[in-house]
């Protein structure tokens, strides 16, 4: 047994996912579509892995699936040794805190109606993390503050903030339940480069200091190559190739891997490009703050 599989947060086996087929009220029974083959993925804890594949290969299934936010019509999924793959909706409750997404369209994931205040209070009011509104101010001021947000953000509206500030709300929403797990799902796709990588540092601070699982889902291979562990090549619903990123993007074992690596080559990595003027890629340097005009 490795060491990631000995110390697995997050571990998928020979997990199938089917969209449709079922009884019709009239004719024989459909079969469905399977999306996902008998996938296996098994992340560690505080390991970030990263799941690539061009669009349709079922990367953003097998996310949701991890999460039990889509049925799984075979395989098991555990969490922390706890087998969730049918636990039903009252019985995934208590567990929902520990298992966080963080959407590719934050605009989309965040309620309009509501102010920024209540989306990130309310979550800490309903799974118990703060105890009344005075603790959860106290909370959401502090992670604002972490994510590099004035606190001026709190009385606007989701369509007030730029892309960057949404993102970086969904991160926080998504840190202030203090998961043991966050699936990020090709959350730097709209923004612009230096807003990418103002979120990525943000995200792999927070990683880093609160221990985080999570599992970092993109099409892009220079971004997957410079914030993860481990990778998973994916396609047509299966894995393909897996291992650390150095060895899969220097030697990819897979042709689908190369024909992914020639469509689109990766740069010379430089390991402190997410933190520059800093001799530890791993400590980013303080994040100037925005204001809010």
């Amino acid at each position: 047994m490795s060491g990631t599989e000995a110390t697995a947060l997050v571990e998928a086996r020979g997990v199938e996912v089917t969209y449709g087929g079922g009884r019709p009220l009239f004719g024989p029974k459909q079969p469905g579509i399977r999306v996902l083959h008998g996938v296996n993925v098994t992340i560690g804890r505080g390991e970030t892995v990263g799941i690539v594949g061009e669009s349709g290969s079922g990367k953003t299934t097998l996310g949701r699936a991890l999460l039990r936010l889509v049925p799984v019509s075979a395989g098991t999924i555990r969490l922390d040794g706890r087998d969730i793959t049918r636990l039903g909706g009252a019985e995934m409750r208590p567990l929902r805190r520990r298992m966080q997404m963080i959407f590719q369209d934050p605009m989309a994931s965040l309620n309009p109606r509501h102010s920024i205040r209540r989306i990130l209070g309310e979550p800490l009011l309903l799974h118990g993390v703060a105890g009344n509104r005075r603790e959860a101010e106290v909370q959401i001021r502090a992670m604002l503050n972490r994510v590099s947000l004035p606190a001026a953000v709190l009385d606007r509206s989701p369509h007030e903030l730029s892309g960057g500030q949404r993102q970086r709300v969904g991160i926080a929403r998504a840190a202030l339940l203090r998961p043991d797990f966050v699936l990020a799902d090709e959350i730097v796709s709209g923004l612009d480069v230096s807003t990418q990588a103002l979120v990525l540092r943000l995200l792999k601070e927070l990683s880093r200091d609160m221990g985080l699982a999570m599992a970092f889902i993109s099409h892009d291979l220079s971004v997957i190559r410079a914030i993860c562990d481990r990778v998973y090549v994916m396609r047509f619903g299966e894995v393909v190739e897996e291992g650390p990123c150095a060895q899969v993007f220097d030697h990819p074992q897979s042709d689908y891997t190369r024909l992914l690596l020639d469509a689109i080559p990766l740069p010379e990595v430089d390991p402190h490009w997410l933190f520059p003027g800093t001799a530890d890629a791993v400590a980013p340097p303080p994040v100037p703050k925005e204001t809010c005009a």
